[in-house]
């Protein structure tokens, strides 16, 4: 065999083994992408099912904390109301039984809004600000601290998802003051920044070490339930000097 023709098959033996090469990794690049695309569906998958889980584990703890108010309101309202009608009616004095008509009048009123809560509708109906104006407003009548609410009213515009955890996160906040920070006042701030809205929570009580375990996982969670509507928690506190949450969503 010649000098020429062992070049010639040297050069073509290499040609088909640099194909079988290029083939071989096509195939492997080809499997990776659709590896990828599997584990990125599966991603996708587990994302929407954490979405679902969490937004019917924030409409489950609305429905708890709606039930327990009615229980409050039952016991501590229209208990006491009816009570008084009672004691009213088995009096002789025509003034007594006269009162006992407003009384009732009130509890009907109270029945009403007790019957519209039960229905979960309310989150679609309420906007955002009348929500917090209203939770504020029950502070306030416990006597427990001042409340005050300032808005730029750039929460207007909600998907329901998105009302039902900012609803549920502002609750825990609030809850939280109340359980721990043993405030003189709450501040609610709602603002926007160009595309970012911003709802700042504020108290002036006691404060705590941000960097201890224990005040951590609680907090977590609020984080998390912000992130499934595209949100962000912060929590900054100092001791001594109070508490400030910020739930930032996009417009």
């Amino acid at each position: 065999m010649s000098e020429q023709e062992s070049q010639f098959l040297l050069i073509l033996f290499g040609g088909i083994f640099f194909a079988f090469l290029m083939s071989l990794f096509v195939v492997a690049m080809v499997v990776l992408h659709r590896q990828r695309q599997m584990q990125n569906r599966q991603k996708i998958e587990h994302l929407k099912s954490e979405h679902e889980k969490t937004l019917l584990n924030v409409e489950n703890e609305i429905q708890q904390e709606t039930l327990s108010q009615i229980g409050r309101e039952l016991h501590d309202n229209i208990g006491q109301l009816l009570s008084l009608i009672k004691l009213s009616l088995n009096s002789a004095k025509p003034e007594r039984q006269q009162e006992a008509k407003g009384y009732v009048s009130q509890v009907i009123t109270e029945v009403r809004a007790l019957s519209k809560t039960l229905n979960l509708d309310w989150v679609a109906s309420l906007s955002l600000d009348d929500f917090i104006r209203e939770q504020l407003k029950r502070i306030e009548a416990t006597g427990f601290c001042q409340a005050s609410l300032e808005s730029d009213q750039s929460f207007l515009e909600l998907k329901k998802e998105e009302k039902f955890v900012l609803i549920r996160v502002i609750q825990e906040c609030l809850s939280n003051a109340l359980k721990h920070a043993q405030p003189d006042h709450i501040t609610i701030r709602i603002a926007h920044n160009g595309s970012i809205r911003t709802i700042e929570i504020k108290d002036d009580g006691k404060g705590f070490d941000t960097t201890q375990k224990y005040s951590g996982s609680g907090m977590h969670n609020l984080a998390n339930r912000m992130k499934t509507i595209g949100g962000k928690f912060k929590l900054t506190s100092v001791v001594g000097k109070g508490t400030l949450v910020s739930l930032e969503l996009p417009f």
